[in-house]
């Protein structure tokens, strides 16, 4: 029998293959500062619909609740995050791309720590919050890419409209 963490890494290995084949992948940029193609940092200041996130596993896999989010262009949003499960989650707010294409450093660095605005990692029963701006609209990713654990499920999206 394989340990967890064994069938996460080789589900991993199994699934980072089309990460390379994405389409448009080439034309990539994402100036580092303010706007990217989801949106921009929000400000605290500033009034925002509070969505709240759990992180965990539960039946051999891991989620987030909700993994379906719907905002409205130019919407503020706090994303007030809870991990309820016994191990490190994070919440990477990107395009499905970008986060394919982060994924795999993650694996040559599962101990990276994000200091970004529109990531958080959480230790179990800690919780956080991620203040965005959807400036854009169209469909977004938001997963947890410590190795293994958006191959077991730990994926969700944001509709902006």
């Amino acid at each position: 029998m394989m340990s967890i963490p064994k069938l996460a890494a080789l589900a991993l290995l199994l699934s980072t293959g089309a990460a390379f084949a994405a389409p448009g992948a080439a034309g990539h940029s994402h100036g580092h500062g303010d706007e990217t193609a989801y949106g921009k940092p929000g400000d605290p200041k500033k009034p925002a619909r509070l969505i709240q996130i759990s992180m965990g596993e539960r039946d051999g896999k891991m989620q987030f609740i909700p993994d379906r989010i719907e905002v409205r262009r130019g919407e503020q949003v706090k994303f007030q995050l809870r991990n309820n499960g016994e191990l490190d989650h994070e919440l990477v707010l990107a395009t499905l791309e970008e986060n394919l294409k982060h994924a795999i450093e993650m694996q040559k660095n599962p101990d990276m720590e994000h200091d970004d605005p529109n990531a958080k990692r959480l230790a179990p029963k800690k919780t956080g919050e991620i203040v965005w701006q959807f400036t854009k609209a169209g469909e977004f990713d938001f997963s947890c890419l410590i190795p293994g654990h958006r191959e077991a499920g730990m994926t969700g999206k944001v509709i902006v409209k």
